[in-house]
């Protein structure tokens, strides 16, 4: 199966969703850089927002460092890790249950690629909890990332209907896309946040199950990095961000919004500031230009949709969207670290 991404660094998960364990190899890391035990587990724990926890809501357990990491240094060789699955019950156990029982998921999809012999019970490979290890790797990129001054944040943009405060494209520093990161409900607006969970709450007394939108944002990230055509910047954060469960569609800087406009309001004019660096008035392009970064904060939405109701244990599985806040992030920072290590003097 394609588990393996293969960019400059490369990132393979291993194990399935009823295994004991997951885990994830990350291979071509540049060597000495401090690895923080602690910012990884609380990176991880994101996965489940305090404001979402329930009866089910199981903490993932400290991933386990089996190679590539001496001294809480990396060494230059394979990291890898190991990851407890502490839930690795099948979710739907009934013997009788058809291989084409659960709209919305990948089992049908999954038994003819493979021939019936994928597990379908756990839903294998297709299932949220592999993306623990994509946080694994993530939490790893952006610390790496950080030292540089790099920095990735995301928030809840949107549950069904209900909007949060959208990121300034333009003024997007450090502060802001840190602001979110350790919220017990990631919003910017925290009465929109009441609003979602109120809003999950009714969705759970009716049975239902909604989707939502994630805005993430990279701020700092110099100009110049990544490339044209079929390697570009754009292209490497997409691989990543569609390996995350339940993602159908991908947006950067205005997106889809860019359709309704007119040539005079999509273009980006460009200026030198006080500082002497290269900026642009407006920031439609997301920070993304021919693949290849503009220097301007770097910005995407990514569209989620809602869970089919089978699949439902709890109020965290009602909209999986605000644990899939730490995951978007991860994949952008993979893709960014892959690519920052062309960049002149990065390493």
């Amino acid at each position: 199966m394609s588990s393996i991404w293969n960019n400059r660094i490369s990132i393979s998960f291993f194990g399935e969703a009823n295994d004991p364990y997951v885990g994830v190899t990350i291979d071509n890391l540049p060597a000495g850089e401090y690895i923080d035990s602690e910012e990884i587990r609380r990176y991880m724990d994101r996965r489940t927002p305090k404001s979402c926890w329930d009866e089910y809501t199981k903490r993932t357990p400290l991933p386990r460092i089996m190679s590539g990491v001496v001294n809480d240094r990396t060494s230059g060789g394979p990291l890898c890790a190991f990851i407890q699955n502490n839930d690795k019950k099948p979710e739907n156990s009934d013997p009788c249950l058809s291989r084409l029982a659960q709209p919305g998921h990948a089992d049908y999809t999954g038994a003819l690629r493979y021939k019936g012999y994928n597990d379908v019970a756990g839903k294998s490979t297709y299932s949220e909890r592999l993306t623990a290890p994509l946080c694994f790797a993530g939490a790893v990129c952006a610390q790496i990332l950080e030292r540089r001054g790099i920095f990735t944040g995301a928030h809840v943009a949107q549950i069904h209907n209900i909007k949060d405060n959208p990121y300034d494209r333009v003024k997007l520093d450090r502060d802001a896309v840190l602001s979110v990161r350790y919220k017990d409900f990631p919003v910017i607006n925290d009465r929109k946040g009441w609003l979602m969970l109120e809003d999950m709450a009714k969705a759970k007394e009716a049975g239902e199950s909604l989707g939502g939108i994630i805005e993430c944002a990279a701020v700092n990230v110099p100009a110049g990095v990544g490339s044209p055509v079929f390697d570009g910047l754009e292209n490497n954060i997409a691989q990543l961000i569609f390996g995350i469960p339940a993602v159908k569609g991908l947006e950067f800087g205005a997106g889809f919004g860019t359709a309704k406009m007119v040539g005079s309001q999509n273009k980006d004019d460009f200026y030198v500031d006080e500082h002497g660096h290269v900026l642009t008035r407006t920031n439609n392009h997301g920070g993304i230009l021919g693949g290849i970064s503009s220097g301007m904060p770097i910005t995407l939405n990514v569209a989620f949709k809602p869970l089919h109701n089978e699949g439902i244990n709890g109020f965290g599985d009602t909209c999986i969207v605000p644990r899939a806040v730490p995951c978007v992030e991860a994949a952008v920072n993979i893709a960014l670290l892959s690519n920052m290590l062309d960049y002149p003097n990065f390493c």
